[in-house]
């Protein structure tokens, strides 16, 4: 049976309890009920919003941003159809980690633990730390910068508050009080799309560039296309959107095994509207960013872009105070929800595959490895910002990491949610499958042209 409901069923075949039950959920009051009040669907849509929403948004983080930036600076409108590209890929492998969540009872990491060799599962994991320990530290430089923008503070001083804060709020903050902090903080990103309008950017560019997509034979093209393939479908994302789901039944109730399981066609409804209005989201802002970047950068003739920051800066002479600050407002905010993303997916990855408890719900002292590799994460980022580390090229190896880890963990995904011994009734249908191997298919030919790229610098 498995159980998993209580602080002292530490253990059973190998499986822990990722969180104890939060106190006052002594009944289910599971995502059936949201779908409930017909009078008033949009109030009950924003309910559903969870876990999917928090995903999209961290998805935008600074070194995403960055990319975005990026392409716009160097490439003009030419690469906007990449957002109409990703969003329907991007939306189905995040719906199909959520459902691995909400019909295993388990994170990602938790399934490749209990049914794949640990030569699969162990590789994995330390690589998803060392590539979110990476992106780490270049997005908490990247929120500091920004908010040196503000404060004529020197960034290093910036850092070590930032980073504090953050670690502080994952550590004694509860599953529910982050998971509302993280709702705020998405709005920042909101930002970026008051940019774009502020960029006044030429509309039959726009038009062109969005629905007749172009394709370069050069290097340039093609390591910005892959980068922006790259950090639109991360790995990181992959093990965060399921265990959020079973950290999210959790606190509504369903704190064993068995519970988690036995989920209805409702709630994989909603979790598919929640997925999908994070995924919207997500690519609504990266859309923003190429083309605020392209209207301004572009055109001004400033191509050299490489991060986020550079791109505040930039935009002050070129399209005044009020874009700079925009700029500076969605990257700090975009920084300080996906900086505990990453250090919180590696800890749940981790956590799972070595069978240690585990959960933001489970007060530090019943979770010792899971918050012990969060502190070292965040603190190993920080520090990387006063080793004289190149934040570009960090990302960049992060990048490399991250495009050779993501096609076969798709792989791994795709078998998942086809085989019924893990996913029971809720196996996937033809056209998850095709979609879902489509991107798998795109994610290695994309891993393929990063390595050429790699070995011709």
């Amino acid at each position: 049976m498995e159980p998993v409901s209580t602080e002292s069923d530490t253990q059973h075949q190998g499986e822990v309890s990722p969180v104890q039950p939060p106190k006052g959920s002594g009944t289910d009051t599971g995502m059936s009920e949201v779908g409930q009040g017909n009078h008033a669907p949009l109030k009950n849509l924003f309910k559903v919003l969870g876990p999917g929403l928090i995903t999209g948004a961290s998805d935008d983080d600074p070194s995403g941003i960055g990319t975005y930036t990026a392409a716009g600076a160097s490439l003009g409108y030419s690469t906007l159809w990449t957002a109409l590209l990703t969003f329907p890929l991007m939306t189905v492998v995040q719906y199909l980690c959520a459902k691995v969540g909400m019909a295993s009872g388990r994170g990602l990491a938790g399934v490749l633990k209990k049914y794949y060799s640990p030569w699969v599962v162990y590789p994995a994991v330390f690589a998803l730390f060392l590539a979110n320990t990476i992106n780490i530290g270049a997005d908490l430089g990247a929120i500091a910068a920004a908010m040196n923008l503000f404060l004529p503070l020197p960034i290093p001083l910036l850092i070590v508050p930032v980073t504090l804060i953050l670690l502080a709020l994952q550590i004694w903050g509860s599953y529910r009080l982050i998971e509302q902090i993280f709702r705020w903080l998405t709005l920042a990103l909101f930002a970026y799309i008051v940019s774009a309008f502020v960029a006044h950017p030429d509309g039959l560019a726009l038009l062109k560039g969005t629905f007749l997509p172009t394709f370069r034979v050069d290097g340039t093209f093609i390591a910005t296309l892959v980068a922006i393939i790259g950090t639109t479908i991360s790995p990181y994302l992959f093990f965060w959107q399921s265990d959020q789901e079973v950290e999210d039944a959790i606190s509504k109730g369903k704190t064993n095994l068995k519970q988690r399981q036995r989920v209805t066609k409702k709630e994989l409804r909603l979790a598919s509207w929640d997925v999908t209005v994070g995924m919207l989201i997500s690519n609504v802002v990266m859309y923003c960013i190429i083309l605020a970047t392209a209207a301004t950068l572009f055109r001004t003739g400033k191509h050299d872009i490489q991060s986020a920051t550079d791109a505040a800066q930039a935009l002050r002479p070129i399209a005044g105070n009020f874009a700079s600050i925009l700029l500076s407002i969605g990257l700090i905010g975009s920084g300080c929800l996906g900086v505990p993303v990453l250090a919180g997916s590696a800890a749940y990855a981790l956590s799972e595959a070595f069978g240690w408890k585990y959960g933001l719900e489970r007060r530090p002292g019943g979770a010792k490895h899971f918050y012990a590799i969060i502190v070292v994460a965040m603190l190993t980022g920080m520090l990387m910002n006063f080793l004289g580390i190149n934040p570009i090229s960090a990302l960049f190896w992060t990048a490399v990491i991250n495009g050779i880890l993501a096609p076969p963990l798709l792989v791994l995904l795709m078998l998942i949610v086809n085989n019924e011994k893990i996913m029971k009734k809720r196996t996937n249908g033809l056209w998850l499958n095709i979609f879902g191997w489509l991107t798998t298919t795109l994610m290695f030919v994309a891993a393929i042209a990063l390595l050429l790229t790699l070995g011709k610098s």
